[in-house]
């Protein structure tokens, strides 16, 4: 635990890590299957100064609002993946950094937004990362997550059968309790908007104590 990190949480991370630089030169294939105007709506949630955990190959960055957004941060623990963001045009100043969702150097209270697509799928320790991302948020900032989510009934018996083969092939946890794991990172969801049917959510979250109990529309 040299970094605080359980040795198998570390091994995780650079099991991952080496996937990804692997395949970058492939993601923008899976880029592609998130919709634009999945993209959008969640977009559409941030303002201010944005810190865009795992930004990947950069697919939101085009899309930034200049009227809403200061500036963004965008981490990836892949540089390969950050060398393709660079390529992107961004509309606001950004800034792009390789650094680990589950151990940011950022100091307390920097961002007004953290914006995540499809990421909490593939973090070794969800909890650790969305605590940093609790830690990074001013007091009145906002988590923002497009995320797909473990569903109820016979599917989510179908995600849990599909799990350990999606994790092997691809490092994909098709099953994975985001929201769950938002309130256990001490953050408060405020609304939950199926995007895709049940499987796919916009989770939006504040530092806990803010808020009611999240609307699920």
């Amino acid at each position: 635990m040299a970094d605080g990190r359980p040795l198998e949480n570390q091994r995780a991370t650079e099991h991952a890590r080496r996937r990804y630089d692997r395949g970058a030169r492939f993601y923008h294939f899976a880029d592609q299957q998130i919709r634009q105007e999945w993209r959008l709506r969640a977009l559409a949630e941030v303002r201010g100064r944005v810190l865009e955990l795992g930004v990947g190959t950069g697919g939101n960055l085009p899309l930034y609002d200049p009227a809403r957004v200061v500036c963004v941060t965008g981490i990836d623990f892949s540089q390969a993946m950050l060398q393709r963001a660079r390529q992107r045009v961004c509309p606001v100043p950004c800034d792009l950094q390789t650094m680990d969702a589950q151990d940011l150097s950022f100091p307390d209270a920097t961002f007004d937004t953290v914006l995540a697509t499809l990421v909490f799928c593939t973090v070794p320790d969800p909890v650790r990362a969305l605590r940093e991302a609790r830690r990074v948020l001013r007091a009145d900032g906002q988590l923002v997550l497009l995320e797909h989510v473990r569903v109820a009934g016979p599917l989510g018996a179908l995600q849990d059968a599909l799990n350990p083969l999606t994790v092997w092939l691809i490092g994909d946890h098709v099953n994975r309790r985001t929201l769950d794991s938002v309130r256990k990172a001490g953050l408060e969801p405020v609304r939950v908007d199926h995007v895709a049917g049940e499987l796919l959510q916009l989770i939006v979250a504040v530092p806990g104590g803010q808020n009611g109990s999240a609307d699920v529309l």
